[in-house]
């Protein structure tokens, strides 16, 4: 899944950019219940969408001023890669943050897997235009040195300067105008990077769990305050990554069992999860479904990344928990979550398709025609 080894003996510039400590603050992890809680899942760059969907759930105005009050708003991470506007993502969150806590709400911004890959060097998946969204009168004249950089570290290796130089036109694809700004802006003062390595994997808020992908058998001893403080240690220090939680396939940010394992098989573990963190319910995103909130376990697990993105073409959908009323916001509509038991499963899945443009992704779910309730299981 990953290449660690060769992240961290890749050019001397990434490494310059990322190898730096940081004094981790320590973030809030635990809050009394809410009134209302908004919950959105993957948003990858999605800036429009997003934004519509804030407004559908009453948080922010057509301005994208904060409107929510007294509402959490809770995003369980990856808001960046496959998407353009990740860097207008970033800047809405930030403001609505400070907003909110003003209004006597609160903004949660949880770290996703792609949050971490960005940070530690991984950019597989970021765009072209992710890239820029960085560049600056100044890109060429940058990139121009650091190419130059680089063809000197080459030339004290031993390596001919006309070979090194014929390797430019690669050199230059794979750092595209902006990929330097995007780096410094991801380091450890940069101001996304700063920012990012003081959020949370997990949160709780009352009676819900909330993080990005799931917590497995592996990790169910950890307490919310273990987990988050071994990702920011690890975030500080790029060294502890190989054997780490931020890049584990168990851990927190990359976990699918809530979401993929059969329920009767994982029962046992999601009510020794909801013991041991005194709990009600989990709510996860990463794992893309056929384009609904949907519950599992009875509603234990809520799976919450609907594919709000256009990558994925999913709906605008997303959680609202009022006291201890769970619904979906589906296209502009709040449908009641069925919880507690399959009754009601069929009607609400049935109600949120029906709200789709045909046909509807959801239709499988109905006809039982088959390819279960979730889209794909991409990174």
């Amino acid at each position: 899944m990953f290449r660690l080894r060769g992240l961290l003996r890749c050019t001397p510039i990434i490494i310059a950019l990322s190898l730096w400590w940081i004094f981790p603050l320590l973030a809030q992890d635990e809050f009394p219940a809410a009134d209302r809680i908004v919950a959105v899942g993957d948003v990858h760059g999605d800036f429009d969408r997003f934004s519509a969907l804030l407004r559908d759930a009453g948080v922010i105005d057509k301005k994208q001023k904060w409107i929510g009050g007294r509402t959490h708003l809770v995003q369980t991470g990856d808001f960046v890669d496959r998407g353009p506007e990740s860097r207008k993502v970033m800047d809405l969150l930030m403001r609505l943050e400070e907003q909110a806590l003003k209004a006597g709400g609160r903004v949660h911004v949880l770290l996703g897997n792609h949050e971490t890959m960005n940070l530690f060097g991984d950019l597989r998946y970021v765009t072209e235009g992710e890239y820029a969204a960085f560049r600056t009168p100044r890109s060429k004249e940058v990139r121009d040195a650091y190419f130059e950089e680089y063809v000197q570290a080459a030339l004290q290796k031993g390596h001919e300067a006309e070979e090194e130089r014929r390797l430019r036109s690669k050199w230059y694809a794979e750092h595209p105008l902006g990929w330097f700004e995007h780096r410094f802006a991801f380091g450890p003062n940069g101001t996304y990077g700063k920012w990012l390595r003081q959020k949370n994997a997990v949160i709780k808020i009352g009676g819900i769990l909330f993080l990005h992908a799931g917590i497995s058998p592996k990790y169910s001893a950890w307490s919310i305050r273990q987990i988050n403080d071994a990702v920011r240690k690890e975030l500080a220090d790029f060294a502890l990554l190989e054997n780490g939680v931020v890049t584990d396939s168990a851990g927190p940010l990359w976990y699918r069992g809530l979401a993929e394992a059969p329920e009767a098989d994982a029962s046992d573990a999601v009510d020794d999860l909801l013991a041991r963190h005194q709990v009600k319910h989990i709510v996860v995103g990463h794992t893309p479904t056929r384009g609904a909130v949907l519950p599992r376990f009875g509603g234990k697990v809520i799976l919450i990344d609907v594919g709000l993105s256009e990558f994925y073409g999913g709906p605008l959908a997303c959680l609202i928990v009022e006291k201890t009323r769970f619904q979906a916001l589906h296209r502009g509509t709040p449908l009641d979550l069925p919880l507690g038991t399959e009754t009601g499963w069929s009607a609400y899945v049935k109600a949120a398709a029906a709200l789709d443009p045909p046909p509807s992704p959801l239709e499988p779910l109905i006809s039982g025609s088959g390819g279960g309730v979730l889209l794909s299981t991409e990174q």
